[in-house]
C-alpha cells in the first residue's frame, strides 16, 4: 500500500538544463522532511518538455539519492503505447518501485482503448501500476468500471485522482475488492479525500511544505481529522498560490525562495506574474 503523502516533485532547470546537484539535494530534503514517497516525472516534472534522455536520467538519479528509504513512483506516462513501455522498462531497471501511468491525451481512446493501453504496460513489466486519472489534462476519464477492471490485473495497485469528483473514490470502492491504494491528485481536496477512504494524495505543494503535507496526512490516516483540518486550513492559501498561474511555475519560483533550485521552467509554461510572486513570498512562513 502507499500511503500519506508523496511528493509529485519539479524537476529543476539551469541554462536549460537538467540541474542534477539540485535534484539530488531536493530529494534529500524531501525524506528528511517527511515525505513517505517520491514522484518524478509527472505533470510537474515537466515530464511534456523533456526529452527521453532527461526523462530518464531524472529517474535514474530519484532512484540513486532516495537509496530505498522512500519508494520511488516513477512517471511512465504517454499517449503513445509503445513510448509507455519503452519508459516503464527503463523505470524499472533503473530501480524504481512503482510506475505512475498516464493515457488518453490528444489520441482520446475510449474505455476500452484506455484498458488496452494500461494493460500492455502492466504486461510488459513487473512493477506496480498507480493509474493517473487526471481528465482536466488527459481529455479523456478512467471511469469506475474500467478502473474496477484495470484493478483486477494484479500489478495494478492503486489510482492517483485529479478528476476533482470527490464522490469518485466511493464509486471506485464499491467496485474494487482488492486492496488498493487510493490517492488523490489534487492538494486542495485531499483532506476530504482521505476522510472517504483515500490513502494519502501526490501533491504538489509537498514541493515546497513538505513538513506540513506529511503532518496533515499522517493525522488524517491517525482518523486525527481536527488536527488535520487545521493544518489543511494552514496550507489552503499556499494550495491556491500554486495554482494561480500554469504550473509548475508556481512550485519552481516558491522552491527557488527556499534556495533549491532555479524558478526556470521550460516553454511554453512561462514565468509567473510579479503579483502571484509577491503572494508567495508572504506565504515563506508555510514552507520547509
Amino acid at each position: 500500500m502507499y500511503r500519506g503523502s508523496y511528493v509529485a516533485i519539479i524537476t529543476p532547470l539551469r541554462d536549460n538544463q537538467l540541474d542534477e546537484e539540485a535534484l539530488r539535494k531536493m530529494v534529500n530534503w524531501q525524506i528528511e522532511r517527511g515525505t513517505n514517497g517520491i514522484v518524478p516525472v509527472g505533470t510537474t516534472g515537466e515530464s511534456p518538455t523533456l526529452n527521453e534522455q532527461e526523462h530518464k536520467r531524472v529517474i535514474e538519479i530519484v532512484v540513486e539519492e532516495t537509496a530505498g528509504r522512500v519508494p520511488v513512483v516513477a512517471g511512465a506516462g504517454s499517449n503513445n503505447p509503445v513510448e509507455a513501455v519503452e519508459y516503464a522498462r527503463h523505470a524499472q531497471d533503473a530501480g524504481a518501485d512503482a510506475l505512475l501511468c498516464v493515457a488518453g491525451y490528444y489520441n482520446r481512446p475510449n474505455q476500452e482503448g484506455l484498458y488496452q493501453h494500461f494493460k500492455l504496460v502492466h504486461d510488459s513489466v513487473d512493477l506496480p501500476i498507480v493509474i493517473y486519472n487526471i481528465p482536466p489534462r488527459a481529455i479523456v476519464d478512467v471511469l469506475p468500471e474500467t478502473m474496477a477492471r484495470l484493478a483486477e490485473l494484479p500489478r495494478v495497485v492503486g489510482v492517483k485522482d485529479a478528476t476533482g469528483d470527490l464522490s469518485r473514490i466511493c464509486q471506485e470502492r464499491l467496485q474494487i475488492s482488492k486492496e488498493f491504494s487510493y490517492l488523490s491528485g489534487e492538494d486542495m481536496t485531499a483532506l476530504a479525500y482521505n476522510a472517504s477512504g483515500g490513502h494519502g494524495c501526490i501533491s504538489v505543494t509537498a514541493n515546497v511544505a513538505p513538513t506540513l503535507c506529511a503532518q496533515m496526512h499522517k493525522a488524517s490516516q491517525e482518523g486525527n481529522f481536527a488536527e488535520a483540518l487545521a493544518i489543511h486550513d494552514k496550507l489552503a492559501p499556499l494550495h491556491n498560490a500554486m495554482f494561480a498561474e500554469p504550473s509548475p511555475a508556481g512550485p519552481k519560483y516558491a522552491a527557488s525562495l527556499l534556495g533549491l533550485c532555479t524558478e526556470e521552467c521550460r516553454m511554453p509554461v512561462m514565468p509567473l506574474s510579479e503579483e502571484t510572486k509577491r503572494t508567495l513570498e508572504s506565504l515563506q512562513h508555510l514552507m520547509g
